[in-house]
C-alpha cells in the first residue's frame, strides 16, 4: 500500500523567502509599469514576505479562509489606487494566488502530492522546472495576447489608451476589422494568401507523404542522407532558402510567377510532411500490407484502403502545418513573389514598415484565431492517431 506524504507547517523562516521571492517577481512588473523595476522588486519581495509572517505566525489557523479573503480584498483596493478598474482585476487576482502560494508553502502541502521519500533536493528541482515552465510560457504567449485588446483599439495606436485602461466602451471599436475588411489591398492579399497555401499544402501533403512511405522501407539506399536533404529547408536559415530560390527560379522563368510561390511555399511545407507522417507509420503494422496482397489487393488499393487509413492523422497533422507555414510565411514571398502575388504577411510587413497601419492588429488577430483552430485540430488528430496505433497489433 503507498505511503501518503503527510502536510507539516514548515518554518517561517522558509516560508517568507519563498514567498518573497514570488512577491518580487510580480513586483518587478508592477515597477517597471510605474517607472522603477528595481523599487518594485525589492517592495514585492519585502511586502509578500511581512504578509507571509503574518498571517502564517499572527493569524490563527482557523481563520484561514477568513485571512484568504482579507488579503484579496486589500490587494484589490491596493490595484484600484494604482491602476484604477484594471488594477483592482489584477491587484484580487494577485490576492487570491498569494492567499494561496502562502497557505501552501507555509503549512506544507506543497509535499502531499509528492513521494514521502523525495529528498529537499529532488522537491526544490521538481518545483523549479515547473516554474522555469511556467515562465517560459508566461513570456512567450504574452506578446500575442497584448495583441488582441489592441486591435479593438477606437484610436490609431498601438499603444492601450487611457479610455482602454478604464474599460470605457468609447475607448473600444471593431474599426480595424472593418479597414481590413473594406480595404482592396487587405483583400487582395487575403485572396492570394487563400490560393497559394491551399496548393502549396497539396503539394506538400502529396509529395511529403509520398516521400516518408518510400523512406520508412528498409531497402531504399542511403535514405538517412536523403531524409536529411528532404528536412533541410527546416534547418536552413530562411534568408539563404530565398535567396537561392531567387537565382534558381530566376533561370527557370518563375521568379514573379504564382507557380513559382507555390513551389516555394511547397518546398517549406514538404519537411513537416515527412516528419509528421514518418512519425505516425513507426506504429505500422506492416503484415496488414502484406496480408492485403495476399488478398489480391493491388499497391494502389492496398496504400488507399488500407495504410492511408492509419496514417491519415499523421498525413493531417503535416498538412495543417504546411499551410500555417505557408499562410505565415513572408521572407521567400518577397524574393520569390511579385506584387501580383502580394500575401497578407507580406502586407503586413509592408503595413510595418510603411505606414504603421494599426489593421495589422486585426490582421494578427485574425491569424492567431486561425492559428488555435488549426493546433486544436492538430491535438484531436494527435489523440486519434495514439488511440490507432493501440488498437494496432504492432
Amino acid at each position: 500500500m503507498a505511503v501518503e506524504t503527510q502536510a507539516i507547517k514548515r518554518p517561517i523562516g522558509f516560508a517568507a523567502p519563498v514567498v518573497g521571492g514570488f512577491g518580487a517577481f510580480f513586483g518587478m512588473f508592477v515597477g517597471a509599469s510605474n517607472g522603477s523595476t528595481i523599487m518594485g522588486l525589492v517592495a514585492g519581495a519585502l511586502i509578500m514576505a511581512a504578509v507571509a509572517f503574518v498571517l502564517l505566525e499572527v493569524v490563527p489557523g482557523e481563520m484561514e479562509k477568513t485571512a484568504k479573503a482579507g488579503l484579496i480584498v486589500l490587494m484589490l483596493v491596493a490595484g484600484l489606487v494604482l491602476g484604477s478598474l484594471p488594477g483592482a482585476v489584477i491587484g484580487g487576482l494577485f490576492g487570491w494566488f498569494f492567499g494561496w502560494l502562502i497557505y501552501w508553502v507555509g503549512m506544507g502541502r506543497y509535499r502531499v502530492p509528492l513521494p514521502p521519500y523525495l529528498t529537499s533536493g529532488q522537491v526544490l528541482w521538481h518545483y523549479t522546472f515547473r516554474v522555469i515552465c511556467g515562465a517560459i510560457f508566461v513570456f512567450l504567449i504574452t506578446p500575442i495576447l497584448v495583441v488582441i485588446p489592441l486591435s479593438f483599439n477606437a484610436e490609431n495606436f498601438f499603444t492601450f489608451t487611457p479610455e482602454m485602461l478604464r474599460f470605457d466602451p468609447a475607448g473600444y471599436s471593431l474599426k480595424h476589422y472593418r479597414d481590413f475588411f473594406g480595404s482592396s489591398e487587405w483583400q487582395h492579399a487575403l485572396r492570394n494568401s487563400l490560393i497559394i497555401a491551399p496548393m502549396a499544402t497539396v503539394l506538400s501533403v502529396t509529395f511529403g507523404t509520398l516521400a516518408a512511405i518510400g523512406l520508412s522501407s528498409e531497402h531504399v539506399p542511403f535514405r538517412r542522407a536523403i531524409m536529411a536533404i528532404l528536412i533541410s529547408p527546416m534547418i536552413v536559415p530562411l534568408i539563404i532558402s530565398a535567396a537561392g530560390m531567387y537565382f534558381f527560379y530566376s533561370r527557370l522563368g518563375l521568379q514573379g510567377t504564382l507557380p513559382g510561390v507555390v513551389l516555394a511555399h511547397a518546398a517549406l511545407g514538404i519537411p513537416f510532411v515527412i516528419i509528421t507522417v514518418t512519425a505516425t507509420l513507426v506504429g505500422f503494422d506492416r503484415s496488414l500490407t502484406r496480408a492485403a496482397a495476399n488478398m489480391g489487393a493491388d499497391p494502389v488499393t492496398t496504400f488507399f484502403r488500407v495504410q492511408m487509413p492509419l496514417i491519415l492523422p499523421g498525413v493531417i497533422s503535416g498538412g495543417l502545418f504546411a499551410f500555417i507555414t505557408s499562410f505565415d510565411e513572408v521572407v521567400v514571398v518577397i524574393f520569390v513573389g511579385s506584387a501580383q502575388q502580394q500575401t497578407l504577411p507580406w502586407q503586413m510587413f509592408i503595413g510595418l514598415r510603411e505606414q504603421i497601419s494599426p489593421t495589422i492588429l486585426a490582421v494578427a488577430t485574425i491569424l492567431v484565431g486561425i492559428s488555435i483552430a488549426l493546433l486544436t485540430t492538430l491535438e484531436l488528430l494527435r489523440r486519434r492517431s495514439e488511440r490507432l496505433r493501440g488498437m494496432s497489433p504492432g
